[in-house]
């Protein structure tokens, strides 16, 4: 696929607002701190919006839609922040412009449109990115070192407890959408889908598929303003299956947040053990750490991730949901100077959007 090689290439972000939201607390840092990448346009839901983050975050151009962004000279790079069920159409428009583009994960409201939206970008040639970034962290990929080094051996079984975050007993208003099925947004496809991406990069893909899913929570309360929701997604997900290697794997993600375990994930082989743990079950943007252990040690020990695993151009951004997104920006740029395709594009995430379908539906037939 055709590959601009020009520096720097110029970024347009979809969604990014005066106020709050993903694209000011991530990408936004992110971008800041790499060279190779300028930021040359905006837009937000309406062009009084757009103007109040230009003003505010220094953007040149600033536009009402999407499609004038994409539309825009200089704009090489489309970047995608906005909710799921909007990204089809933002993404046509960017592709039809003959932009690359990086979507935030879910690529599209559901398989179809994942699916749709990586072959219109395959026939028209153009790289594309999605934003699988928990891949990028330094822990995973680290990890991902230590079991094809054969830290502990030959992987037996794989186990995995974590908590959604939300999906809980509360819910904020403006995130009600995620409690909509239809919307494409749910404890399925976001935290359980990123973390179940990232552990397959580690381990290797899924095969034999056995899935439990429930909505335990059926009515959910707005604590600032008692509105009460009822919810039609799974605030419970038990997975489990076998990987391409012959290992077993088990996952549970539970709604909300536990005064216990919020993320515990072992990997258990013939000469050791690895055991990773963090407060969130956000893979993608949380804080973790590695014990482990192998050989004749008698117990875990905390393994530390070494430096070479982090870019020094991130350093400020070490500890914040940012540095994920900015290590991923950085391989992008490598992807595009040297041909590579470390980072997913569409063609993986309509993959990884068939094998979430796969779990729901032996949900449903269980």
């Amino acid at each position: 696929m055709s590959s601009p090689h020009q520096t720097p290439i110029g970024v347009g972000i979809v969604g990014l607002s005066a106020r709050r939201g993903w694209a000011s607390q991530a990408h936004l840092p992110a971008l800041q701190q790499l060279d190779g990448f300028e930021l040359r346009a905006l837009s937000a839901s309406s062009a009084e919006s757009a103007r109040q983050a230009s003003e505010k975050y220094g953007v040149a151009q600033f536009f009402g839609t999407a499609g004038e962004l994409a539309a825009a000279d200089g704009v090489d790079l489309v970047v995608v922040t906005v909710k799921v069920p909007h990204h089809r159409e933002i993404i046509q428009s960017a592709l039809a412009a003959g932009k690359m583009v990086l979507s935030e994960w879910p690529l599209g409201n559901g398989t179809a449109e994942a699916e749709e939206l990586a072959t219109a970008a395959a026939e028209r040639k153009l790289r594309t990115f999605t934003g699988l970034q928990a891949r990028s962290a330094p822990l995973v990929r680290y990890l991902r070192d230590l079991v094809a080094d054969g830290y502990v051996g030959e992987v037996l079984s794989t186990s995995l407890v974590a908590s959604g975050g939300s999906w809980g007993a509360v819910f904020s208003e403006d995130g009600a959408y995620l409690l909509d099925r239809a919307n494409g947004a749910t404890m399925l496809t976001i935290p359980f889908g990123h973390t179940l991406d990232a552990l397959t990069m580690v381990l290797g893909d899924v095969g034999k598929v056995t899935t439990v899913t429930a909505t335990r929570h059926r009515e959910v309360r707005d604590p600032q303003t008692s509105r009460v929701f009822r919810p039609n997604v799974a605030d419970q997900v038990v997975f489990g299956g076998g990987l391409s290697s012959g290992a077993v794997a088990s996952v549970h993600y539970r709604g909300g947040q536990s005064r216990g375990t919020n993320f515990h994930w072992e990997i258990n082989g013939t000469d050791g053990d690895l055991v990773i743990t963090g407060d969130t079950g956000h893979l993608q943007v949380g804080e973790f750490s590695i014990a482990g252990a192998h050989g004749s040690d008698a117990e875990l020990s905390r393994l530390t991730v070494p430096e070479r695993y982090f870019d020094p151009a991130l350093q400020g951004l070490r500890g914040t949901p940012a540095y994920n997104v900015g290590a991923a920006y950085a391989q992008i740029q490598r992807d595009l100077t040297e041909g590579g395709s470390e980072v997913p594009d569409f063609a993986h995430a309509a993959r990884h959007h068939r094998l979430l379908d796969r779990i729901e539906r032996t949900a449903e037939h269980a």
